[in-house]
C-alpha cells in the first residue's frame, strides 16, 4: 500500500536467510499498525532463496517482495584492470574512484525498485554492489551488520583498506571512493549488535542488540517466523527428535570454508572428536555446496535454507553441544554447551593469514 505522497515507508535489502530473519525481527518489534508497510528486496547474488519470497508475501509483514539479480564484480566486464597496482597511492586511488562508479552504475539495469521512493532503506552487507549503487546514485541508507558480531571477528572495512585507512575514509566521506560498514558518505548509520566488543570505532555505529528483539517476540511473532522460514516444520521436528542416540544430540554448523576436499576433512575431524556415542546433526550453511547427505550418511542432515535461530522457537528441542568453526552461536538457546573452534583450529587446515584478518590491521 502506497502512502498518500507516493512514498513507501521502508525497504530491506537482504543477501542471506539470516538477513531476512533480522529484518523480520525488526518488523515484529513494531506496533501492529506499522506492519505490512515495508518491502523486501532479496539479492540472488550469493544465496538461493527458493520460494521464500512467496512465504514472505504471505506472512503479512511485507507489502511487496522483489528479487534482485545483483551483479557481482566478476560479472561486470572491464573491472579487473582497476585492481592493478600502479605503484603509488595517488594513481591507485584514481583507479579506485573509476572502479567504484562503474560497479555502482552496472547495477542500474537490475535494481528492481526505485529506492528514492522509500523513506528508509536498510541494507545488509553494503560491501556488496548495492552499497556502490546507492553511493553512485547519492541515496542515503541505513547499513546493518552482516552477521551476529561479525565485525568483532572480521572488520572488513579496515581490513580491505589497511594502509592509509584515514586517507581512504576521508575520500569515502566525500564519496570519491566507497567503503562499507558506516564509512560511506550516504550511509546514515551502521547498526551493530554490541558496540562494546568492537575494537575499532566508527562514528556511525549505533547499537541494536538482536537478543533484545528476540526477547520482545510474542508467541504470534514466533509462529510468524516459523511460517516464513520452515517450509516443512513437521519433518524438521522429526529429524530432531528421533533416531539412534537422539537423547544425546550434537549439532554441527557447517561453513563454506576452504576448498571442498579440505572442508570435508574439517567436518570429519569435528565429528570424530565430538560425535562418539551421539546423534550427529549437521546444519549446512546456505552457501555451503558440499553434499553432506552423500558424504555423511550416518548423520542427520538438516535443510540449509533456514536460520539456526528458528530452532529456538520449536518446543522441546535440546542438544548437548552446538559446535561451529567461526559462526557466532550466542543466538542459540537450545544447546547445553556451545563450542566455537576458532582461529587456532583453522590453523591446522589453511594459512593463518587467511582467517586472522583482524590481527593484520
Amino acid at each position: 500500500m502506497k502512502e498518500k505522497d507516493g512514498m513507501r515507508e521502508r525497504v530491506y535489502v537482504c543477501h542471506t536467510f539470516y538477513h531476512v530473519y533480522v529484518a523480520s525481527l525488526k518488523e515484529l518489534n513494531l506496533p501492529q499498525k506499522e506492519r505490512g508497510k515495508a518491502d523486501m528486496v532479496l539479492s540472488t547474488m550469493s544465496c538461493r532463496f527458493g520460494n521464500l519470497s512467496e512465504r514472505l508475501a504471505a506472512s503479512g509483514l511485507y507489502g511487496e517482495v522483489f528479487l534482485f539479480d545483483e551483479q557481482e564484480e566478476s560479472r561486470v566486464p572491464g573491472l579487473a584492470k582497476y585492481h592493478k597496482d600502479r605503484g603509488n597511492i595517488v594513481l591507485n586511488m584514481f583507479a579506485r574512484m573509476v572502479f567504484c562508479k562503474k560497479l555502482g552504475a552496472a547495477q542500474e539495469a537490475y535494481v528492481p525498485v526505485d529506492f528514492r521512493k522509500y523513506r528508509d532503506i536498510y541494507v545488509f552487507c553494503d560491501s556488496d554492489p548495492i552499497g556502490y549503487y546507492l553511493s553512485w546514485k547519492k541515496i542515503h541508507y541505513h547499513a546493518l551488520e552482516d552477521g551476529l558480531d561479525c565485525i568483532r571477528y572480521y572488520d572488513t572495512a579496515r581490513y580491505d583498506n589497511r594502509g592509509y585507512f584515514k586517507l581512504k575514509a576521508l575520500l569515502a566521506s566525500w564519496n570519491l571512493i566507497f567503503i562499507q560498514n558506516g564509512w560511506g558518505k550516504y550511509c546514515i548509520d551502521m547498526e551493530v549488535n554490541d558496540i562494546s566488543v568492537l575494537e575499532y570505532p566508527c562514528p556511525k555505529y549505533i547499537e541494536c542488540p538482536r537478543e533484545k528483539l528476540v526477547q520482545a517476540l510474542t508467541e504470534e511473532g514466533k509462529d510468524c517466523l516459523l511460517g516464513i522460514f520452515l517450509e516443512n516444520r513437521e519433518k524438521l521436528v522429526e529429524q530432531l527428535t528421533k533416531g539412534a542416540h537422539h537423547e544425546k544430540k550434537i549439532l554441527i554448523l557447517t561453513e563454506p570454508l576452504c576448498d571442498l576436499e579440505t572442508r570435508e576433512r574439517i567436518f570429519r575431524d569435528i565429528i570424530a572428536q565430538y560425535g562418539q556415542g551421539a546423534q550427529v546433526i549437521l546444519k549446512p550453511h546456505p552457501r555451503d555446496i558440499l553434499d553432506y547427505e552423500k558424504l555423511f550418511p550416518d548423520c542427520v542432515v538438516l535443510p540449509g535454507d533456514f536460520p539456526m535461530e528458528m530452532m529456538n522457537f520449536l518446543p522441546d528441542i535440546q542438544v548437548e553441544k552446538v559446535i561451529s568453526v567461526f559462526t557466532v552461536t550466542d543466538g542459540i538457546h537450545y544447546a547445553k554447551e556451545k563450542i566455537c573452534l576458532g582461529e587456532d583450529f583453522m590453523d591446522r587446515y589453511e594459512a593463518p593469514e587467511i582467517h586472522r584478518q583482524n590481527e593484520m590491521l
